[in-house]
Formats: structure tokens, C-alpha cells, sequence
């Protein structure tokens, strides 16, 4: 129902702002000229169809529409399938999906074979002229194999007559599978075939563990028949297999053929025996005879017309199941773009972009149980808060070696086995956080520790890349010296710094927070660099002339004229920062948005792997719309004169 109603409402939201928009065009009053950058503010209505166009795109391609109109579907699809895959090997025999006989592709692929290796044996040099006329001759009675399958007059009486039996079984399928009541379920199997569909649940339904809140599992389609029209495609899928594999288990197999066939083996074994180490060569190529020999013997090779009643009845069979689904196939064709539901075996799964894409709806559902505290992702939520004594908090800002530099020596203990704590003790215990305040709500979780990450490579980036970037800007012994430095490392991809920087500093945060550092920083410094550089000589010649100090300078003139350089140099930065906190985390982490994802592309869990690229966006547009904020505030001369 939820999704019913979204798509409603993304479809009314989508017309209603299109028309909005026309009418707006029709009444404002646009004094504005082209280029104008006036031109391009406003608009909510165009963000609001923008925004529903990706949704609608994803609920369409996700398959999410067909399981909100249709939550069924799947399952009859899956009963089709296993209708489809059962009859595609028999199909497979025949000129139905392929362009010829499966009987006449293997003989000509085995008719070739033989010319092949014929051609091999008279060419060889590692070959004498006896060896040569012997392994022809096995070739030339392999070829004669073919033709005592193919011949007609050979066939037995019996294999005509299980022939027969099996095309008897599939016309009698065709006739019952057109019968409504079909394949005539009694009350009994009637309620525990529903039972056994209520306790498997629908279309990729979550499964929780109710003891120890964890996911199991999600059920990507649903395999037990719902409907009645389902029921009738999975029985007529169970008789087709059984009616599969008897066809696959007979064999055109005369008298003669099974003379033939044995005693080419036999002859070739005792040749082979024959031979010592030096005749590898002949060896291997009476072998490769054998080899055919025993690919046509397991083959299904039939006289050319033998099958034409089988083939008239699967070809009957595959309309009458075609009619039968009715207006399924128009749900396929239009609300399964992309793919559809396969099966293999008993089993059924999506193929397409319904596979790789997952529904909104199932996302949302494993994001809202991925931020429960009780299930989470590895027992970490993805954000929530944490009661924190302020004393871990004061033991983390402060330095242990306060305690060191005090006089005097740390406690031991007595004759008794007692410590008593002493001042410089005490402080030690201050200086590490080994004492208990109060507590206070902090957050943790995935998202957060990404966050802080990102944040404080960010934020030393800037306090260290600004100042150096505007020096460099207006000094050219800071130009000189550092230029060469920062241009050494800036084109080297972060990834290609990663394994050095965490195998030093290693696994934790501050690995991660040096390398984001390393990334913002020359940004930040080619930012601020080119905004000190790209002053107005007039502005700075003004401030001289009215007296104002290089201080006063710098303060009033570059750095206000820096600020949109700078600005959008953290905009660049958060970005690249981003990605690379992701591949940092890819790398080693144990918490984190790069660390979910990479655990989920192990295991192929794709809505986790969507959660956390929307999260990242998320996130990121977090950052700049603060950015864009912080802009129109500071630098609100931007863009106009």
C-alpha cells in the first residue's frame, strides 16, 4: 500500500509542478537578461520534479511498482519459470529456440571433429605410416558410427514406442493443463499449501531473529505456488521434468550400433596398451579418437523425422501454456523492465536490474532495521547516542606526560598490599580519565565515526592549508620552498598513499584522519594560494594610498578577495574527502560507512551496499549545503559586479 500511495503521489506531484512551472513562466515578470545568475534562483517546484523523476526511475527499475500493484507476481513468474526451464532442455532438441535439429548440430560437430584430427594424423611428422593407416582406420569406423543412429530402418520398436509414450505424456499434459480445476487440489493440500505460503512470507520479505534481534535472511522470491494460476504452472513444471528426464535416459541404441561402438573401444584400448613411452603422440591421438567416439554414443542422435510427433507436441504445449498466463505476461513485459524472474532447478531469483537495483521499499525496511541499536550492522548501529563520562573526554584531550613532568614519584604499594594514591597519582588518573564525573549523551555508530573523520581531516586541512596557501600567494621564498613539496604529493592518488599511511600510523583514526588531511590540504592550499594571487592590484593600491598596514591588508582586501576560491576549495575538497575515506576504510576499518559496504559486497547484500551510497550522498549534501550557506553569508558580492 505504501508504495501505491508514493507513486500516486510522486506521479500528482510531478504534473502538478509541470503545470505549476508553465503558469509561472506565463504570469512572472522576467526583467532579467541572459546570464544573468538571478535567472537560475527559485525553482523548488522543477527540484521537486527532478527528485520524483529519480524515485519514480527507481521504483520502476527496482521492480518496487510490481510489487506494490502486483506483490504476486513474482511467484506466478516463478511458476512460469519453472515451466520455461523444465521444458528448455527437451525444446533444446528441436528447431524451436535453436535454428536445427540438436541431432544435426552434433553430427556435424563430431563430422568435423573427425576431419580435423584426420587432417592432424596424415600432416604429423611425430607420426610413422603404420601408426598414420591405424588411427585412420579407427577414424574411418568412428564415421561409420553416425549413420547407424541416423538410419531409420534401424530404429528399434522399442525406442519408437517409448517415443511414442513420452509425446503421449506431454499431449495428455497439454489436455489436463487446459482444464480449469487443474492439477485438482484437494481442501486438504489446499490449506497447507496456503499454511506453508504464509509461513514463508511475500516477495523479498526481512527475516529477524527473534532472540537475538539480528537479520537472517531475506527471501528474494518466493518459491511455494500462491495463486491458483501458479499452482498450475509448478505441477505442470513437475510433470515435465519427470517426462525430461525419461527422454534424456533413452538412447538410439541398435544391435549394431552397440557391436560397433564396442568394438572400436576395445580396439583402441588394446592399440593404446600396445604402445610404449616413445608413441605418446599416437597415444593421445587414438585417445582423442575414443573421445568422439564416446561423445556420439551419449549423445541423442535420432533419425531425422523420429522426434516430429515430440516436437508437434512441446511446440502444442508451449502455446497452451503461453495462452495461459494470461495477463501475466503483459505485468513481465511492462512492469519487469530490464530482466524478469528466472528459475534454476526448484529455485527461483530475480535477473536483471531488479536484482542489482533493490526496491526503495526493502531499503528502507533493512535501513530502518540497520538503525536500531538492537540489530544494527556488526552490532554498531549506524547513529545513535552513547552516555559518555566526561572523564573519557578529559582524559582524551589531555596529554599523559602532565602527569610526568610533576615532582616526585607515582605510588607503590605497601607491606600490606595497599596503594595509597598520592597528588601526582591522582593527576595521572585525571590526565587519563580514570575517574568518574558524569555522564553526557554522545553519538556513535557508522555514520558518525565517517563523519568525524571526514570533519577533522577537513577542518586541518584548512587551518594549516589556508594560512600556508595565502603565504605562498604573497611571498615567494614560501612559494619557492613549498610549491615543490606540495606539487610532489598532490597528483598521487589518496589510494596510492592509503597502504603506506595506515601501515604506519596504523588501523584507527589516525591513519584515516592524516590521510583526508593529505587530501584537503592541497586543495586547500592551491585555493587560497590562487586567491591571494588573483587580488585586484587596484584594491591593494587603494588600501595603500588610504594607509592601511599589511595587516589591514590582508585582513580587509586578499582575504575577502581569497574567500570565493577558498570556499569552493572545501566544496572540492569534501568531495574528494569522501571517496577517499571510503576506499580508506575499504582498506582496513572496522566501523564506518566504507567498512558496511565493503562487508556487504562480500556477502552481495545490495540494499545495504545502496544504504550506505545514499547515506555518503546524504551526507555529503550535508556539507554542502552548509557550504552554500556559509557562502551567501560571507561572500554575498559574489556574481555581482
Amino acid at each position: 500500500m505504501l508504495t501505491q500511495a508514493v507513486t500516486f503521489l510522486i506521479f500528482f506531484a510531478v504534473i502538478g509542478c509541470i503545470l505549476y512551472g508553465r503558469k509561472l513562466i506565463k504570469t512572472e515578470k522576467v526583467d532579467a537578461v541572459f546570464g544573468n545568475p538571478e535567472r537560475a534562483l527559485g525553482g523548488t517546484h522543477w527540484v521537486i520534479v527532478g527528485s520524483s523523476f529519480l524515485l519514480l526511475i527507481w521504483l520502476y527499475y527496482s521492480w518496487d511498482i510490481a510489487k506494490g500493484f502486483y506483490p504476486k507476481s513474482a511467484n506466478e513468474l516463478c511458476q512460469v519459470a519453472k515451466v520455461n526451464d523444465s521444458l528448455l532442455g527437451l525444446k533444446y532438441q528441436f528447431p524451436i529456440e535453436e535454428r536445427e535439429l540438436k541431432s544435426t548440430s552434433q553430427i556435424k560437430k563430431e563430422n568435423k571433429n573427425l576431419k580435423n584430427i584426420n587432417i592432424e594424423i596424415q600432416s604429423s611428422e611425430n607420426l610413422n605410416n603404420e601408426q598414420k593407416i591405424i588411427l585412420v582406420s579407427f577414424i574411418n569406423k568412428t564415421n561409420q558410427l553416425i549413420p547407424l543412429l541416423t538410419n531409420e530402418d534401424l530404429l528399434e520398436n522399442e525406442t519408437k514406442q517409448k517415443i511414442y509414450d513420452i509425446t503421449g505424456k506431454i499431449n495428455l499434459l497439454t489436455e489436463k493443463f487446459q482444464k480449469p480445476d487443474y492439477p485438482f487440489e484437494t481442501e486438504q493440500e489446499l490449506n497447507d499449501r496456503l499454511k506453508a505460503v504464509s509461513e514463508e512470507g511475500g516477495w523479498g520479505i526481512t527475516k529477524i531473529d527473534a532472540g537475538s534481534g539480528t537479520i537472517e535472511n531475506t527471501i528474494e522470491v518466493p518459491l511455494i505456488p500462491a495463486t491458483n494460476k501458479g499452482l498450475k504452472f509448478h505441477a505442470a513444471a513437475q510433470e515435465l521434468n519427470l517426462i525430461s528426464d525419461e527422454f534424456f535416459k533413452l538412447r538410439n541404441h541398435n544391435p549394431r550400433f552397440k557391436n560397433k561402438i564396442k568394438e572400436i573401444k576395445d580396439q583402441i584400448k588394446t592399440y593404446r596398451k600396445s604402445l610404449d613411452e616413445s608413441e605418446e603422440v599416437a597415444s593421445n591421438y587414438a585417445k582423442n579418437i575414443m573421445k568422439i567416439a564416446r561423445r556420439i554414443e551419449f549423445a541423442s542422435i535420432y533419425p531425422p523425422n523420429a522426434l516430429d510427433m515430440m516436437q508437434n507436441a512441446i511446440i502444442k504445449f508451449e502455446n497452451v501454456q503461453i495462452k495461459a498466463q494470461g495477463g501475466l505476461r503483459f505485468i513481465d513485459i511492462l512492469l519487469f523492465p530490464a530482466g524478469t524472474i528466472v528459475a534454476s532447478g526448484p529455485s527461483c531469483s530475480e535477473q536483471g536490474s531488479g536484482r542489482w537495483l533493490p526496491k526503495p521499499s526493502d531499503t528502507l525496511n533493512k535501513f530502518i532495521l540497520m538503525s536500531k541499536p538492537s540489530v544494527g550492522y556488526k552490532d554498531i548501529p549506524l547513529l545513535w547516542i552513547d552516555m559518555v563520562d566526561v572523564s573519557r573526554m578529559i582524559g582524551f584531550i589531555l596529554p599523559d606526560w602532565i602527569a610526568d613532568i610533576l615532582p616526585g614519584d607515582y605510588p607503590i604499594h605497601t607491606n600490606d598490599g595497599i596503594v595509597k594514591q598520592n597528588f601526582k597519582g591522582n593527576v595521572l588518573n585525571i590526565v587519563t580519565g580514570n575517574f568518574k564525573l558524569f555522564k553526557v549523551p554522545v553519538p556513535y555508530g557508522h555514520i558518525w565515526d565517517s563523519f568525524m573523520r571526514v570533519f577533522l581531516g577537513l577542518v586541518f586541512g584548512i587551518l594549516i592549508g589556508v594560512p600556508l596557501g595565502l603565504f605562498m600567494g604573497l611571498n615567494r621564498f614560501a612559494k619557492g620552498f613549498f610549491d615543490p613539496l606540495i606539487e610532489l604529493y598532490r597528483p598521487v592518488p589518496p589510494l596510492a598513499w592509503a597502504p603506506l599511511i595506515i601501515s604506519v600510523l596504523g588501523i584507527d583514526n589516525t591513519g584515516k584522519v592524516f590521510l583526508l588531511f593529505m587530501v584537503s590540504l592541497s586543495i586547500m592550499i592551491i585555493s587560497a594560494r590562487a586567491g591571494a594571487s588573483g587580488t585586484q592590484l587596484s584594491k591593494i593600491h587603494a588600501a595603500h594610498s588610504l594607509g592601511a598596514s599589511k595587516r589591514q591588508i590582508l585582513r580587509y582586501v586578499i582575504f575577502p578577495n581569497s574567500l570565493p576560491e577558498i570556499l569552493t576549495g572545501i566544496r572540492v575538497a569534501v568531495g574528494m574527502c569522501w571517496g577517499t575515506l571510503v576506499a580508506a576504510e575499504f582498506l582496513a576499518g572496522t566501523t564506518g560507512i566504507g567498512f558496511v559496504e565493503n562487508v556487504a559486497k562480500k556477502y552481495f547484500q545490495y540494499e545495504v551496499i545502496w544504504i550506505t551510497i545514499f547515506i555518503m550522498g546524504m551526507l555529503g549534501l550535508l556539507f554542502d549545503i552548509t557550504l552554500r550557506k556559509i557562502i551567501d553569508k560571507t561572500i554575498p558580492w559574489r556574481g555581482k559586479g
